[in-house]
């Protein structure tokens, strides 16, 4: 995979690709690719008009582009329900839904319309909720590809089921992490539930390793002076995005790729480098959390698939 680059994606015509998270940093730099190499692609963005900014900024690159922005807010399980209602009226088939946005480190908790805490409403609930209302328009697709979103801060925690919401002794950090372990988990589970039912849809993990987007100073913004000094002690060990947005392109993207497969930087860490292939932690390979993990989506949300 060394050397592999977003010039590597092979000609995307024909191909509808929906993007969470598409306004900027890694989806739009998603986006961007995908609509350079034929894909029509579905800007799902919270805000509408940052979205047809971010389309208007692709179609100076991309003069061809075949560009829709629809509204997407994955804290709220009544927006996630409409948007997939609208989308598959629009496009009966789905070929790559690119588990994109998210929300990271956001100071003190909060919680949605839904009463669910923030990072994992929108990191887990919100995706696992999306993905099964979008499953059978996926399902029409000549070999559908879903890309989850990980992050290296899935390695460092476990779930507590017994507080999903993280409602005793909250922690940012600590949130994060695990919504970001539900997001890896819920990868895998989905890739042996489709498995087992013999679909031909591939679910695909991601993670960018260290790189540098607009979250990173969102995440500090509350903290303050030190909040601040953390942000930019951060951004000097990042990559641009340009370079981590490649494990989730080729995960899209690249021939040959299968799902349960996991992609992240080559680097040390796996903080940066070229594309490859990469381990999931031992708590998100767990069979028994991903069971654990689906059925309490599914009671969650009252999404219920596979």
């Amino acid at each position: 995979m060394n050397g592999w680059n977003a010039g590597s994606i092979p000609d995307q015509n024909g191909r509808v690709a929906v993007v969470t998270g598409a306004n900027s940093g890694l989806g739009l730099s998603t986006a961007t690719e995908l609509a350079r190499h034929g894909a029509r692609v579905v800007l799902a963005v919270r805000n509408v008009a940052a979205g047809e900014r971010a389309a208007d900024g692709i179609r100076k690159t991309a003069p061809r582009a075949e560009l829709e922005v629809r509204r997407l807010d994955l804290a709220s399980l009544d927006s996630v329900k409409e948007f997939a209602a609208e989308l598959t009226t629009g496009f009966p088939a789905v070929d790559l839904l690119i588990n994109n946005a998210g929300v990271v480190l956001l100071g003190q908790r909060r919680t949605t319309v839904d009463g669910f805490e923030l990072h994992f409403a929108t990191n887990v609930l919100g995706q696992f909720a999306l993905t099964g209302l979008l499953l059978d328009a996926l399902g029409r697709a000549d070999a559908a590809r879903v890309v989850n979103l990980s992050s290296l801060s899935h390695k460092n925690t476990v779930l507590d089921f017994d507080d999903l919401m993280s409602e005793r002794d909250f922690d940012a950090s600590r949130a994060y992490g695990r919504s970001k372990l539900g997001t890896t988990a819920f990868g895998l589970e989905l890739d042996r539930r489709l498995r087992a039912t013999s679909s031909p849809i591939a679910s695909v993990l991601a993670h960018p390793g260290l790189t540098s987007t607009n979250l990173t100073p969102r995440a500090w913004e509350d903290r303050g002076f030190i909040g601040t000094v953390f942000a930019k002690a951060f951004l000097l060990r990042t990559q641009p995005v340009e370079r981590g947005v490649l494990p989730q392109l080729y995960a899209a993207t690249a021939p040959g790729v299968g799902g349960g497969q996991f992609f992240g930087p080559s680097g040390k860490g796996e903080q940066r480098g070229h594309v490859a292939e990469v381990r999931p932690s031992t708590e998100a390979a767990d069979p028994s959390v991903g069971t654990r993990l689906w059925a309490a989506a599914q009671d969650l949300t009252g999404v219920t698939y596979l």
